[in-house]
């Protein structure tokens, strides 16, 4: 039996590893010394252990799946799982591994594991597990995960947008006037939207603001303001080569949509895509930018940098505090961490990952001294509400206001609006190709706008997941049961090394 090529080609994508080399050249030495190679498939577990960039194993992985090399194929996924540990396809990929090597006792770990953090997945029927599928741990395992897949939560579709050519990747809402607004990438203009579904122009772009395609909005209803975040990319219709890249921050009256100000970008040349902003109770502009990885805050009529760590991936949602002293963001692959903005420094958000999973994050937001994630990137799709302690800095309880529902294509970003959290359950990005063009009709077809109770069963205890928790055998993570402490994987500040291994595989473009 053999591990799903799909599942690792899929997997290799993801890093970002190109094809896989049967040779790799160690770093060049001095022209007196023979240059030394270094093949793949004499590598020991201590040295693909070695390896810092998941891009670098996802290209062992593909090379000792081609090969069938399924202990170096264990090795390299058990180390890309240490750095990627809120990836399920990693963890499913390590579990079909250990399966095929008729490993019964660390296949049925890791899935059990993977349902006391609530990935959902079936199995029933998966080939790649044939060999370990004749015990009763195999079927407890295979009905615990399908569970997890069951549409939770009392939430329904509130409207829907209307079909076109729109791309429609931002909503916010203005409570004054009880109306919705939404931003299109491919026109770059904003909209006001009532509660069923009816468009209204209300911004455009223009010589005087320079607007492009609009990635994200920001409501400041006190002060009237309303911040769009703006990118010169390929899927705005109005794209030249002249501006490619280019992004800033619009300010528009919010009463009535007049033009106030732009703040570009520095280094306006170099890629750019501000892909979400925020505002606090107290007028303090924050944006994310998702190719740079970089925050920004804007200061006067400046975008500066506010925080750079080379270990980020693709940061996405972006939330500050009611008191203006905390930021949150959420990088994708990493999950959620935080800023204290009168100090400057980072802090981790502590909580039970072994049973939680913050990994694959598109939205972030601030409710009551709680942060509502819309979290795609996880198996099942699901809406969050995670309670956090009076210092900010780490999560009691989370309950899922809803997961795996029938509507949830591709959930993305969202508002909070008169106690309900309105959000795009099916985002249209994956519709488009890389040049900006609709691959089918699906990219034209009507949006859905989903609502949540973001008071959903509030005082209930939903999944405790405070550090120093136990969790019981056989402990189903939406069960609510004490659960098991492991430390939630920090970001770091410190640049990270290649290792010799990584360097060789670099030499050759492997990482």
């Amino acid at each position: 039996m053999k591990i799903r090529p799909l599942l690792l080609c899929c997997l290799v994508v993801a890093l970002c590893a190109p094809a896989a080399m049967a040779q790799v050249a160690l770093p060049a030495k001095p022209a007196n010394q023979k240059q030394k190679e270094l093949d793949p498939a004499t590598l020991t577990e201590a040295q693909i252990k070695q390896v810092q960039l998941p891009a670098v194993l996802g290209q062992l992985a593909s090379i000792y799946q081609e090969k069938e090399d399924m202990r170096r194929l264990t090795w390299t996924l058990e180390r890309l799982g240490q750095l990627r540990p809120s990836s399920g396809e990693v963890k499913l990929a390590l579990a079909a591994a250990y399966a095929n090597l008729d490993d019964k006792s660390r296949a049925y770990d890791v899935l059990l594991k993977m349902q006391q953090q609530g990935f959902g997945y079936n199995l029933a029927d998966d080939p790649r597990f044939k060999k370990v599928s004749d015990t009763q741990v195999w079927t407890y395992a295979v009905e615990n995960l399908r569970a997890n897949l069951k549409p939770f939560g009392e939430g329904k579709v509130a409207f829907d947008l209307p079909k076109g050519d729109y791309l429609f990747e931002s909503i916010g809402w203005d409570p004054k006037r009880k109306q919705f607004l939404v931003g299109s990438v491919r026109e770059g203009k904003v909209y006001l939207v009532d509660k069923a579904g009816k468009l209204t122009d209300f911004i455009a772009p223009n010589a005087q603001n320079g607007l492009w395609g609009v990635h994200a909005l920001a409501v400041d209803a006190e002060r009237d303001a309303l911040y769009v975040a703006s990118t010169a990319s390929i899927y705005y219709k109005g794209f030249s080569a002249e501006t490619n890249g280019q992004a800033g921050l619009f300010k528009f009256k919010l009463s009535t949509g007049a033009f106030v100000e732009k703040y570009l970008l520095p280094d306006a040349g170099a890629p750019h895509t501000l892909s979400s902003v925020v505002v606090s109770r107290k007028g303090q502009v924050f944006a994310t930018d998702g190719v740079k990885n970089l925050l920004y805050r804007l200061e006067g009529k400046n975008v500066k940098p506010l925080m750079n760590n080379p270990r980020l991936t693709s940061l996405r949602g972006v939330a500050v505090s009611d008191d203006g002293k905390l930021l949150y963001f959420a990088d994708f692959t990493h999950g959620i961490a935080g800023l204290d903005l009168t100090t400057g420094k980072g802090f981790d958000l502590h909580y039970n990952a072994a049973a939680l999973v913050l990994s694959g994050i598109e939205g972030l937001y601030w409710y009551d001294n709680t942060l509502i994630a819309v979290e795609p990137g996880m198996s099942p799709k699901r809406v969050l509400r995670m309670h956090l302690t009076p210092d900010g800095r780490a999560l009691t309880k989370v309950m899922p206001l809803d997961a795996a529902k029938p509507e949830f294509g591709f959930p993305t970003v969202g508002t909070v609006a008169d106690g309900g959290f309105y959000f795009i359950a099916d985002s249209r990005r994956a519709h488009y190709d890389s040049y900006g063009v609709a691959k089918d009709d699906g990219a034209l077809a009507p949006v859905r706008i989903y609502r949540s109770d973001a008071r959903f069963a509030w005082d209930q205890k939903g999944i405790d997941v405070a550090v120093g928790k136990e969790i019981p055998p056989g402990g189903n993570a939406l069960d609510g049961d004490d659960l098991r402490f492991t430390p939630a994987r920090p970001f770091s500040d410190k640049p990270q090394e290649q290792t010799e291994l990584e360097k060789a595989l670099d030499k050759k473009g492997g990482g």
